[in-house]
């Protein structure tokens, strides 16, 4: 890789004490975010989400799960047969995006009916549902069921529903319809439904992780580490599931010594400035965009496309105007590529440039760039999940992803595992496991067990 690239990008590329750096100050935060009198000052606000049991893999019958955390979301019929064994049904129904923005109580009347329109098709109408809500924004729990907005994220913005209990929001639009028999019995987020459908399959798994539009963890901590914890919650149970919500992890500036200056452009462009900055370095919603930003400095800097000459000035252009025009899914698909055809590669600097066939330096520099990108993304959600593995006291511990990023990069879990080697203590083992339709099948599993314990 010539020289102007590799400077370019070199802000993008953790050094060993950087990472160590970025691991001890993460620790202390997660810390900070467990005590009740330094919660406040903390930026990962840990919050309990009430979900003390693991599912044992014997849990039987018919569940329903909602699970809204994007433009879409998704209504699932899970059939829980026992010996860790089940079969979902889905449909995925949009959240329109006048309905992202206006009133919350439309927001809800809208998921009621398509709740109502799937039962009806599944010839379940005049049947009592318990249903998990899979709810993938920050909130903070006061029960299984009751779960207060803090703030929307991931372009959200409805009035009426901050501050507010989602769970009842979602039982008062169900009851206002009436041609249903659904009951609201727990709220979760993906996490927490990465965590039980992974370990619904293998019992050692404790952490959950989801790389996607949005980024966050949760892992499964001993309820006496847990000072926000009420005191009954500890009597029965030892131990507790706790929503790191680390997306927001350096909003009082422990990451600036590693954020770029096209960082701060990405936050100075999102609709909730300084805010989820550890999620606009690792999630899918930003990722693309960076890549879009370092490509618009190098053409500047005629550190690639150099045979273009004045047409450079063009394709810049091209990149400044069109600010969704480099998506995240095109860095796994350039990353993906096979050489020397590199087709992928060629065809999306077709399809931005229109660049007919591109040569081989300028793919590869265009790979580069991506790679920087996504490997920095994959090294500090390694350094997160290392931090969480060493507070917990098994020597074996599973972690569950899910998401988009995760799911679909050729080379983000060899990414992780290459620094959770360097993190993670020597006198433990780890394991890494892709959730099967963790935030359905989880989100139903916590209804099970939620129906069992009443």
């Amino acid at each position: 890789m010539d020289v102007e690239l590799r400077e370019l990008m070199q802000a993008f590329v953790l050094s060993d004490y950087q990472v160590q750096e970025v691991y001890s100050r993460f620790c202390l935060e997660i810390a900070k975010g467990l005590r009740r009198s330094t919660n406040s000052q903390s930026n990962t606000k840990c919050f309990p989400t009430y979900v003390q049991e693991l599912p044992t893999g014997d849990e039987m019958g018919k569940y329903l799960a909602l699970d809204l955390g994007g433009t879409n979301f998704r209504v699932l019929l899970v059939s829980l047969k026992g010996h860790h064994d089940a079969t979902v049904e889905s449909q995925i129904y949009a959240v329109p995006k006048d309905l992202m923005i206006g009133p919350g109580v439309e927001l809800f009347d809208h998921i009621a009916e398509c709740l109502a329109k799937f039962v009806h098709k599944h010839n379940m109408s005049s049947a009592y549902l318990p249903l998990g809500f899979t709810f993938s924004f920050p909130c903070v729990q006061a029960g299984l069921k009751e779960a207060m907005l803090t703030r929307w994220t991931k372009g959200f913005g409805c009035p009426g529903v901050e501050g507010e209990d989602v769970g009842r929001m979602l039982h008062e639009a169900i009851r206002r319809r009436g041609d249903a028999d659904i009951a609201v019995v727990a709220l979760l987020n993906d996490t927490t439904g990465t965590l039980m459908s992974c370990a619904h399959r293998n019992p050692e798994c404790r952490v959950g992780v989801i790389v996607g539009t949005g980024c966050n963890a949760c892992y499964v901590e001993h309820v006496d580490n847990v000072d926000l914890l009420d005191a009954q919650f500890k009597r029965k149970e030892k131990q507790i599931i706790v929503n790191c919500e680390w997306g927001a992890f350096g909003e009082s500036g422990q990451l600036d010594f590693v954020r770029t200056e096209y960082d701060n452009e990405v936050d100075r462009k999102s609709i909730n400035r300084a805010q989820q900055l550890f999620e606009k370095m690792t999630s899918g919603m930003y990722l693309g965009e960076l890549v879009r930003l370092v490509l618009v400095r190098a053409l500047e800097r005629n550190a690639i496309f150099k045979g273009a000459g004045n047409r450079r000035a063009e394709y810049a252009a091209i990149l400044q105007h069109n600010i969704d025009i480099f998506e995240t899914k095109h860095i796994s698909e350039i990353e993906s590529d096979t050489f020397p055809e590199l087709a992928n590669t060629r065809r999306i600097i077709k399809q931005l440039f229109g660049i007919e066939k591109a040569s081989v330096e300028d793919c590869q520099k265009l790979r580069y760039i991506c790679e920087c990108i996504s490997s920095r993304a994959a090294t500090l959600v390694a350094i997160g999940i290392s931090g969480l593995i060493n507070r917990i006291a098994d020597r074996k511990v599973v972690v569950g992803i899910d998401g988009s990023v995760y799911r679909y990069h050729p080379k983000f879990d060899t990414y992780i595992r290459n620094t959770m080697h360097k993190l993670v203590k020597s006198d433990k083992e780890f394991d890494i496991m892709l959730s099967e339709d963790g935030s359905g099948r989880g989100a139903a599993l916590v209804a099970a067990v939620a129906s069992k314990t009443k």
